[in-house]
């Protein structure tokens, strides 16, 4: 996923970017979890397929200028949600890992030479749907949802991610990719709660045939198929 949204953008953009970095949840989280005492895990099939030893990679020398990945599973904009993960490195501690980052790279390059990796780097950030599935959905009357209604829970997220995104401002990040949320209502957890198999109340399905039939012989072209003079 990460490697397509950084295709999606110009080649004079990707190639003026010599580090990439990336924060958020588990969509973007390579295995950092892994090292963490939580159930949220990212490493699931099919992550890691995409990676030469399907595993983390480590900051080692000079790899630290080519970027780092900060993500969790589990986090979200607010520091409460995920709270149920207990163990997992939401937003505000994956910043002050970058600022920790910037800290180890400057004794190796210095200071000037670091201001301008950060500056030039590719950042891309994607988090917020964990706020809605992990949170405001999470069980019928969560806190959340009887503090705001859906509107305002969106307007109250909007200001929170703002100061986000201000921080990785003050901490050096120019070129900045936020993603939405994307259809919430696919991911695993909401499929596996909401969906129609998942109670088994739905065993028997209706299909009119006949319907399907009359719309193949009135229109064929729509199926695929040509009639036959």
């Amino acid at each position: 996923m990460v490697l397509g949204l950084v295709m999606a953008t110009s080649t004079a953009r990707v190639e003026s970017a010599r580090a990439f970095f990336v924060f958020g949840d588990s969509l973007v989280d390579n295995g950092n979890n892994n090292f963490l005492a939580t159930t949220a895990r990212a490493d699931s099939p099919p992550y890691g397929i995409d990676t030469p030893n399907r595993r983390p990679t480590e900051l080692r020398g000079d790899r630290l200028l080519v970027g780092a990945n900060f993500a969790s599973a589990g986090i979200g904009i607010l520091n409460d949600t995920g709270i149920q993960f207990i163990n997992i490195i939401r937003m505000y501690k994956q910043l002050k890992y970058f600022e920790q980052y910037q800290a180890r790279l400057t004794d190796l390059v210095g200071y000037d030479e670091v201001r301008r990796i950060v500056n030039d780097a590719l950042i891309l950030i994607t988090v917020g749907g964990n706020d809605f599935v992990n949170n405001y959905y999470l069980i019928p009357f969560s806190p959340r949802s009887r503090q705001f209604s859906l509107p305002d829970y969106v307007r109250y997220l909007i200001s929170e991610y703002k100061k986000l995104l201000m921080r990785l401002y003050d901490l050096g990040a120019r070129k900045v990719l936020v993603t939405g949320t994307g259809p919430m209502g696919c991911v695993p957890a909401e499929l596996a709660m909401r969906s129609p198999t998942a109670s088994g109340s739905n065993i028997f399905i209706a299909a009119n045939t006949q319907q399907q039939t009359t719309d193949f012989i009135n229109d064929p072209a729509a199926y695929g198929k040509q009639m036959v003079n």
